[in-house]
């Protein structure tokens, strides 16, 4: 499969550099040469430059005993020193500090204000055998290093795959990137366009279910592990195995799905059908505390909201499992493990045996945390423990291609002149009616096809050819326009500076007073008229204009737009120019188009003064 990384392992935490997750050892070698660490996810690091990170099995050395001090700026400091070097001595609590005289005084490193340039939660201290003036400290921000006794500090964790991700809680659409719940309850975004790192985001939906979850098990008297909840059913996990369902917030019915085992596993997620809440999948395994690798993962399901539960487990590996997604069109399964993702078929909707579960390949050797499917089932994104989120076209679309807008990859209505895409099939040929297709990119996984411009009606009807023989699709709705404004896999609109022609983004933001396009697809006619599937040459001075009155929106108040043309160099593509006010709000913006009354999907714009 082809795989495709969004994002890293580094947060933005406004510290003294990037961070990452929390990191419970670290130590030197004893020529100073070699620093080693040990993660909370239990992996051990080895870096010899103090830049890139090496994974390693290491023999991690017993913690050096705290050296007793009589004064102590807390109560609860651990106290460092390198053997030979003399009074120097490195304190470590909620903050880090720096004695030359043997603990009499105590100079602090690390506090600012009411907070700590290298996080809180500290764990541990390293001074360099070597150098008293080199030390590091690692805690819940990973890890961090002075290199002039803590007047100045450095994070390492821009390579460290640390990353704690316990949950996708969203995919990126709308102007919104894809945002993780970590380990700890905290969530993260990677901003559409980001190349840095996750940025701290809200996180009232994770806190939310946190104390539904609280609150039931002090009811219960059962810890609950695993909540969903879909109209007005509720579908609840315990620890003990037992799934309890309810349609009206009042009654509940109970399951218990693994009776008599000694050692029952915990219910770890739901997938729960938009459509139809009756229909769910759970999927039990380790508590995501445990380490235990032992542990049976079973997956289960019902078609009439929790009365009953039939098994779909079949070969799974008797590993743990910590997420489940599904499409119910298809009967697709995707389940993530702490050996990676498995995929299995079935019939959601009535009981019948699964098929055999089969592990999906190209993606880096990792516990998966979580899965989860796009709003069509159409890419597949994956959450894995210390990397972070991959995405791919869902295995289950090659066999059920599917026309979607080349532009955000979402099924929608069509226009003269509109590029789709056919995710899961490799297209040869193509028709609309008598009308010929034009197929201007072609793959194994995808093809891309222009709509005719000669396309009339109120539906057009799409016939391909291919390696897999002729289909038919159903009749997609066909508008005078259907505008979308390209994003790519992350939900980073395609925007450019129309001076310098650079991509606008996170990192490259627009500018008040500057001009600003736009590209993207289903603007409908142009005039002069254009031959479908040919390109704008880009030598072009006055390329086809659109003829639909065309609207641009930024932060939900009207721009100019300077023209709206056909863009140059490019088939199926439209470029709008909009000029950006001088007087307007700094920072993150929406951004959408109209043309002919109809919108466009909303994308993030930044912007500087």
């Amino acid at each position: 499969m082809d795989w495709r990384r969004v994002g890293n392992a580094s947060v933005d935490l406004a510290l003294a550099g990037l961070a990452t997750g929390p990191v419970e050892r670290v130590w030197y070698s004893a020529d100073g040469s070699r620093l080693t660490i040990r993660t909370a996810l239990g992996a051990n690091f080895e870096t010899t430059d103090f830049e890139t990170w090496t994974p390693v099995t290491a023999n991690e050395p017993a913690p050096s005993p705290s050296v007793p001090v009589n004064r102590l700026p807390e109560r609860s400091l651990t106290v460092r020193a390198a053997a030979g070097q003399g009074a120097r001595l490195y304190g470590f609590g909620r903050l880090v500090y720096r004695s030359d005289d043997g603990g009499a005084v105590w100079e602090n490193l690390t506090g600012f204000r009411s907070g700590s340039i290298v996080g809180e939660g500290l764990r541990d201290l390293g001074v360099s055998p070597v150098n008293p003036d080199e030390v590091v400290v690692a805690g819940t921000a990973g890890v961090f290093r002075s290199v002039d006794g803590g007047k100045s500090w450095s994070g390492m964790n821009q390579g460290l795959p640390n990353l704690p991700v316990a949950r996708i809680r969203s995919l990126p659409a709308e102007g919104r990137g894809a945002r993780v719940e970590l380990t700890d309850a905290s969530v993260v975004e990677w901003q559409p366009g980001e190349k840095l790192a996750w940025r701290p985001d809200d996180a009232s939906d994770a806190q939310t279910e946190l104390r539904l979850r609280q609150a039931l098990t002090l009811e219960r008297r059962t810890e609950v592990t695993a909540v969903a909840i879909r109209g007005q059913y509720v579908y609840t996990g315990m620890a003990d195995g037992s799934i309890q369902v309810s349609s009206d917030g009042r009654t509940w019915q109970t399951y218990l799905t693994q009776g008599g085992v000694r050692q029952p596993s915990p219910v770890s997620a739901f997938w729960v059908d938009p459509q139809d809440p009756r229909i769910a999948v759970a999927v039990l395994g380790a508590h995501a505390a445990s380490a235990d690798l032992n542990v049976p993962v079973h997956a289960v399901r019902t078609q009439n909201g929790g009365a009953f539960w039939d098994s779909i487990t079949a070969n799974l590996p008797d590993i743990a499992a910590s997420g489940v997604t599904a499409d119910r069109a298809s009967g697709a399964i995707y389940v993530a493990t702490r050996q990676g993702v498995f995929f299995t078929r079935t019939d959601l909707g009535s009981l019948g045996a699964a098929s055999p579960w089969t592990a999906l390949g190209g993606l880096p050797q990792a516990a998966a945390a979580d899965v989860k499917l796009d709003d069509g089932g159409h890419q597949l994104w994956v959450a894995l423990e210390g990397l972070g989120t991959y995405v791919a076209l869902a295995p289950h679309r090659m066999g059920d291609p599917r026309v979607v807008s080349a532009a955000d990859f979402v099924a929608r209505a069509v226009a003269p002149g509109s590029l789709v895409s056919v995710a899961g099939a490799k297209v040869d040929a193509a028709r609309a009616g008598s009308l010929n297709v034009p197929v201007l990119a072609a793959s194994d996984a995808e093809s891309q096809l222009q709509v005719p411009f000669e396309a009339r009606g109120a539906t057009v009807s799409l016939t391909i050819d291919g390696a897999g023989g002729r289909r038919v699709f159903e009749p997609l709705p066909l508008g005078q326009t259907a505008p979308a404004i390209f994003v790519n896999r992350d939900g980073a609109p395609w925007l450019l500076d129309a001076d310098s022609g650079m991509l606008l983004d996170a990192m490259h933001p627009a500018h008040s007073g500057a001009r600003m396009q736009i590209l993207s697809t289903g603007l409908g006619q142009v005039t002069p008229e254009w031959p479908t599937g040919m390109a704008v040459p880009a030598s072009l001075d006055n390329p086809p204009r659109v003829v639909a009155p065309m609207k641009a929106w930024l932060d939900r108040a009207p721009v100019e737009i300077t023209r709206a043309v056909l863009a140059p160099g490019y088939v199926g593509f439209y470029l709008i120019e909009v000029e950006i006010p001088k007087i307007v709000n700094y920072g993150p913006a929406e951004l959408y188009i109209e043309a002919a009354g109809a919108s466009s999907n909303r994308v993030r714009v930044y912007i500087e003064p």
